[in-house]
């Protein structure tokens, strides 16, 4: 895991929901060997695993997806630090690789809730708590960033439902650069390829296991699948000063996957091939 040590965020304090894991844990110790106060946010108790593996970083038990945890999460935040400068909703579930007439209502009501609700959630609250601290002169700027995915891109990349609510965040995104339009709070998407996280460990057990590690990743120019840090990487490039000038933008992390246009095809009434 690439814990780059740097002070680009010295001073801020920030929110990292799926922090548990994957992409969020690895954000989270990117933030904080960047001199980030850093809050771990996962729905169990992983969190606090995350906590003990870096410096200034405190794990929290909330549901990134239920509105009273994150109100009452931002709020604990600012009134316990003073300031919230950036929020990565991070927290997502893949929901599986089910056609549309396999999965049912309940399926898509829970990965919207979590995936794209979570999200707004995250918009909604710290928006209006960092438009107050910037206009109160605590702080002078927000960054908030949200997971989406290149299943948001196009079909063929996950789910169902999962490829929906993931679309629905690059979307997000740009509605909340407008909505929070004057107040200095950017908000941002990052669209990782495939990476070797929790979500996709049995994609990768099953290649494994049949001899086929040489074909992950195989449909992007690079070759390979991707990890954590790389995204961990991007998430601190917008949540630091050197993306000062990106806003509503969906930053593609993904070696290329989505320059072309490779797919699985699944027909009606067949199984993916």
């Amino acid at each position: 895991m690439n814990e780059r040590a740097g002070k680009e965020l010295a001073g801020k304090v920030a929110i990292v929901t799926g922090a548990g894991s994957g992409i969020g844990r690895a954000t989270a110790l990117l933030f904080a060997a960047n001199g980030a106060r850093v809050i771990a946010v996962d729905v169990g108790n992983s969190a606090n695993e995350t906590a003990t593996l870096g410096e200034n970083i405190s794990a929290v038990q909330a549901d990134a997806g239920d509105e009273v945890a994150m109100a009452a999460l931002i709020d604990g935040v600012v009134k316990a630090h003073g300031r919230l400068d950036i929020v990565y909703a991070n927290a997502g579930i893949s929901g599986g690789f089910a056609g549309i007439f396999d999965q049912t209502a309940d399926d898509w009501h829970e990965i919207l809730r979590v995936n794209l609700i979570g999200p707004f959630l995250a918009i909604k609250y710290a928006g209006k708590a960092m438009a107050g601290l910037i206009e109160s002169g605590v702080q002078d700027a927000g960054s908030i960033i949200a997971t989406a995915s290149v299943a948001g891109l196009r079909s063929g990349a996950g789910g169902p439902a999962y490829s929906a609510s993931k679309a629905g965040v690059i979307n997000l995104v740009r509605i909340g650069a407008q909505q929070l339009a004057g107040s200095n709070i950017r908000v941002n998407a990052i669209c990782p390829g495939l990476i070797e996280t929790g979500m996709t460990q049995p994609i990768y057990d099953h290649v494994r296991a049949a001899g086929k590690e040489q074909r992950i990743g195989q449909l992007n120019p690079l070759r390979r699948g991707g990890v954590p840090s790389e995204i961990a990487e991007a998430a601190l490039f917008l949540a630091s000063k050197r993306s000062s000038y990106v806003n509503g933008h969906a930053l593609v992390v993904d070696g290329g996957l989505s320059s072309s246009h490779p797919f699985s095809r699944q027909e009606f009434g067949k199984t993916a091939s």
